[in-house]
């Protein structure tokens, strides 16, 4: 089953326990379409994964010494953009969400990189044109006339104008605040002090990856 899984140098033993836990997170109708495994250099004992379906993309990282797996899922409606960076040993690729979370594996085969980029860019197009299909019924559904039929059989009845009522003073609300500042969300800092300590190479992207699922998990 996994096979077709392993034909540009992922890890097998990886690839598998990544199958095995994501056949049971499968909803209806949502299939596998790519599995990427990290190749570290020297110790490649525990590596990340990602994986990709016709519905969302999963990034998953060992836990408790490799006894079990955790995992960040996104819908691809939630996906901004996608992003692979190829180095001199390996590559980057990672994803940006709709509320800036951002999250990436590096050290992957370049190939399997590639591979991931254009399965994602793909989806996203999907996501695109079925969003574009969903707006126009909506568009077409509000702009709909109601017809009434055999308008001679409609009797009309003359309309009475009504008493002039009092007219009641106008009160006038107060005015509201020129502007009100917008309370910072927590969750929204975090990421971003998180991503700052990685952009300045105070933290690795495995320690990034993993402070990042820390306070995903809270949601």
């Amino acid at each position: 089953m996994i096979d077709k899984f392993l034909k540009d140098e992922q890890d097998p033993k990886a690839v598998e326990k990544v199958y095995t836990r994501l056949v049971d997170l499968l909803t209806t109708g949502e299939e596998i379409l790519y599995i990427a495994t990290q190749k570290k250099p020297l110790v490649n004992i525990l590596p990340d994964s990602i994986a990709l379906t016709n519905k969302r993309i999963l990034f998953f990282t060992p836990a408790n010494l490799g006894l079990s797996i955790k995992f960040v899922d996104f819908v691809w409606k939630d996906i901004v953009d996608v992003f692979t960076k190829e180095e001199i040993i390996g590559a980057i690729f990672s994803a940006k969400t709709t509320n800036g979370a951002e999250m990436g594996v590096d050290y992957l085969p370049k190939v399997q990189a590639r591979k991931l980029y254009q399965y994602a860019q793909e989806r996203k197009e999907a996501e695109r044109e079925a969003r574009r299909l969903r707006e126009l019924e909506e568009k077409r559904a509000e702009s709909g006339s109601v017809t009434i039929d055999h308008p001679h059989n409609v009797a009309f009845q003359p309309v009475t104008p009504a008493a002039p009522k009092e007219q009641e003073p106008i009160v006038t609300p107060p005015s509201a605040p020129a502007h009100i500042e917008a309370q910072p969300d927590v969750l929204t800092e975090k990421l971003k002090k998180l991503r700052t300590l990685f952009d300045n190479g105070l933290i690795s992207q495995e320690e990034y990856n993993q402070k990042k699922l820390e306070l995903l998990s809270d949601l």
